[in-house]
């Protein structure tokens, strides 16, 4: 028997197909993202597959940068760069070791859509959470025209490198607590937050001019160690960036004028 269906039971299924039509999409669960995300070049490698004895401090992964929050595209703590690049470190980082240090690396490839979380939390001049630590005498209205953000990065091209060299045995470092008080970058090492690498004058990131290369402010072993740091770097075929002593580029770059936007993620590297 055929059951035919009364007022109420109509207005039912009309409110119903319309809750359906409006309703929010489903999020696809996250291996069909994961199939749907860029991969990166055969080109590309994994540092610790080509070095695992280089030491990492993935900045970005955590809420311990300037934006004080991790950063878009960032999804595994690993450092990605072209194979040239990685075998470059492994032999600046055999140097070292003889010398009683390690590499440590901060940043590695960045992705655009990193690149692109920088310009908008610049833009929100209202957010200066981490201004105490990392930018203490810059007026956020700034750093675009100061050079401290761009809508492009030459990390994007998989060839650059923020780092520096960390003295053996290497000590163990606390996790950053967000929230926590803030102590300016350029303040001497010992009141900064604790990092096991070597007095550079100044912490990772520190949008000041002490942390140009070679400010005649930076005396002593400080310099000392930002000299190590650049000469074994030049050695093997990396170039400074003026403006920031952890800043390198290894030459001739694989990709000079692609920017790439594929995740930070081991996932990232596999061809299936």
């Amino acid at each position: 028997m055929t059951r035919t269906r009364g007022p109420a039971a109509a207005r039912g299924a009309l409110t119903a197909l319309a809750a359906a039509l409006v309703a929010p999409a489903v999020a696809a669960p996250p291996a069909a993202r994961a199939a749907t995300e860029p991969k990166a070049p055969g080109e590309f490698v994994a540092l610790r597959s080509v070095d695992p004895t280089i030491l990492h401090d993935m900045r970005y992964t955590t809420a311990h940068n300037f934006v004080g929050e991790p950063i878009d595209g960032y999804r595994r703590p690993v450092c990605i760069l072209t194979r040239p690049a990685a075998q470059a470190l492994r032999r600046a980082q055999r140097t070292l070791l003889r010398k009683g240090h390690s590499l440590k690396v901060y940043d590695c490839y960045r992705p655009q859509r990193a690149v692109d979380h920088f310009v908008r939390w610049a833009e929100d001049l209202s957010d200066e959470r981490m201004k105490q630590e990392f930018y203490p005498h810059v007026d956020k209205s700034r750093l675009f025209a100061d050079g401290y953000i761009a809508g492009q990065s030459g990390h994007s091209r998989g060839s650059t490198v923020d780092l520096t060299i960390v003295p053996l045995p290497a000590g163990k470092t606390r996790p950053y607590v967000p929230g926590e008080p803030l102590v300016p970058c350029h303040a001497p090492k010992p009141e900064r937050f604790p990092d096991d690498s070597a007095d550079m004058g100044t912490g990772f990131d520190c949008f000041d001019t002490l942390s140009h290369t070679d400010d005649p402010r930076i005396r002593g072993a400080q310099r000392t160690n930002r000299q190590l740091l650049k000469d074994t770097l030049a050695g093997v075929g990396f170039v400074n960036l003026p403006e920031e002593w952890w800043h390198f580029t290894h030459k001739p770059e694989l990709f000079p004028d692609t920017y790439f936007d594929f995740p930070v993620s081991r996932r990232s590297l596999t061809r299936s």
